[in-house]
């Protein structure tokens, strides 16, 4: 018996951020501004009644259940939400059978994880597109609402350079495969022993980023400065080490006034004042990030409605 996909060769799954090209990322852009204008004047905008979506949490979240769940029910499909305790990918059964089951039942699936391989097993044996909710490698969903919200604030990220500040983790990594396909500069400061990985990123060369020892320097004339959690979740154990050794990679005023006048503060949230960014920052007139946490459903509204019936007039 052949062990190959059956998955169809038109189904396009979202599991990393290069699984699209800069065209396609033009589209969702303009479509999430449409929709997201839609949404603002209370119009509806129901292309996807009666098609269900399945949310499959590996990882807790708000952020992510909250904008998939309201965007879907908005889109006019239904949602049906998996907690570990009711999927256990890979421990109840092996993950090929889930996505056999459960891509039987339903149109799309996100889903929230620990590794890329597990998504990336259940996207092979889905007769559905998957989407990547966040894993421990890549989070593409939240970097495509981030660039979403650039535009809306100052146009065209082509060129432009954001200063990366922190963890080299799934949001850097996310961030550098963005700066490869839509032509724009990261600059990464990270602790020693927190480096990004370039081959975990993804990346086919570094022309897209340039490294920093000193955030300083990484936030010198940036367009948009950005951070994350010191620790993310699932490295909890680390969390007295991590902060030593990030206690220099904190966003300050300092860091915003060597950025450009107009620089954007951005932060995917939870946050927490005071470790890797200051409240008169993050609550200051140059931080943009409930606009960003917003983004996230308007932009995976977009990217929802482009994988199950591509592009639209």
């Amino acid at each position: 018996m052949s062990t190959a996909s059956s998955t169809p060769a038109s189904i396009k799954h979202y599991l990393q951020f290069s699984d699209f090209t800069a065209d396609e990322y033009a589209y969702l852009f303009e479509r999430a501004a449409l929709i997201k204008k839609k949404f603002k004047s209370y119009e509806k905008h129901h292309p996807l009644a009666d098609r269900t979506l399945a949310l499959i949490f590996e990882k807790a979240s708000t952020r992510t259940r909250v904008s998939f769940e309201a965007g879907m029910y908005q889109l006019g499909g239904s949602v049906v939400h998996l907690t570990t305790g009711d999927s256990q990918l890979g421990r109840a059964e092996p993950i090929e059978d889930s996505a056999k089951v459960i891509s039987r039942m339903v149109d799309l699936v996100m889903i929230r994880t620990f590794g890329q391989d597990k998504l990336e097993r259940f996207a092979e044996f889905s007769r559905v597109p998957v989407i990547n909710g966040l894993t421990n490698e890549f989070h593409p969903c939240q970097i495509l609402a981030d660039i979403f919200t650039y535009i809306e604030h100052r146009g065209s990220i082509k060129g432009k350079t954001v200063a990366w500040v922190g963890d080299g983790n799934n949001m850097a990594n996310s961030w550098l495969q963005a700066a490869e396909i839509l032509d724009f500069t990261v600059h990464v400061s990270t602790p020693s022993g927190y480096e990004v990985d370039q081959s975990v990123a993804g990346v086919r060369s570094s022309d897209s980023y340039k490294v920093f020892t000193d955030p300083m320097q990484a936030c010198a004339g940036a367009d948009l400065v950005t951070t994350d959690v010191w620790t993310s979740m699932g490295y909890e154990a680390e969390n007295d080490a991590r902060r030593k050794a990030f206690a220099d990679w904190r966003v300050d005023a300092e860091m915003m006034r060597v950025a450009k006048p107009d620089a954007l503060f951005m932060h995917c949230l939870p946050a927490h004042r005071g470790e890797e960014v200051d409240a008169d920052v993050i609550d200051g007139p140059q931080s943009v990030v409930w606009d960003e946490a917003e983004n996230r459903m308007h932009a995976q509204k977009a990217l929802m409605e482009y994988l199950l019936l591509g592009r639209l007039a």
